[in-house]
């Protein structure tokens, strides 16, 4: 393997797996850790990659180093990142900071598979048959798990929205 080939391939997509990681780790250092991990396989199994699409083929290696380190029992933290973002005024940041806290914290009350399918469809733009490679299901279980995430998502949402109502 080429090095100069694997960097253009693989590394585009590194964002990516990253932020898929940090949704499914909900911690920034273990993302690094899982990311950290699904590289150094992807550079190993790099002639494993039969097609054009090395982002589904990266998401898969970083769910696979995220479930391993599961099955394993490391211990992952309960951290949130607080990245700031310095674009916005201190009250549309606060605001913002407040919203994505409020989807964060319904997102994290799904059950895993359902904010596995969210993250990747609706934060990473993967296609249903991308998602159905990483995850290792069928199409039809990738609309089915998304339907139910968006609806509990919603109920979610809303169930939160009234308890802040009536406090």
């Amino acid at each position: 393997m080429r090095p100069r080939v694997f960097e253009e391939t693989v590394l585009p997509h590194l964002d990516a797996a990253f932020n898929y990681a940090r949704w499914l780790t909900r911690n920034e250092a273990d993302a690094e850790d899982v990311v950290q991990d699904a590289c150094v396989r992807a550079m190993r199994f790099f002639s494993s990659l039969r097609d054009d699409d090395a982002r589904a083929w990266l998401f898969t290696i970083v769910r696979n180093a995220w479930y391993s380190r599961v099955a394993e029992g490391t211990r992952l933290n309960d951290g949130q990142d607080q990245r700031p973002d310095n674009a916005l005024d201190p009250e549309e940041r606060l605001l913002q900071q407040h919203t994505v806290g409020l989807v964060r914290a319904a997102l994290e009350q799904l059950p895993v598979d359902f904010r596995e399918a969210i993250v990747l469809r609706e934060i990473e733009g993967l296609s249903y048959r991308e998602i159905a490679e990483v995850a290792g299901v069928p199409i039809g279980t990738v609309m089915s798990r998304l339907a139910r995430a968006r609806e509990r998502l919603q109920t979610i949402l809303k169930l939160n929205a009234l308890s802040e109502t009536l406090r």
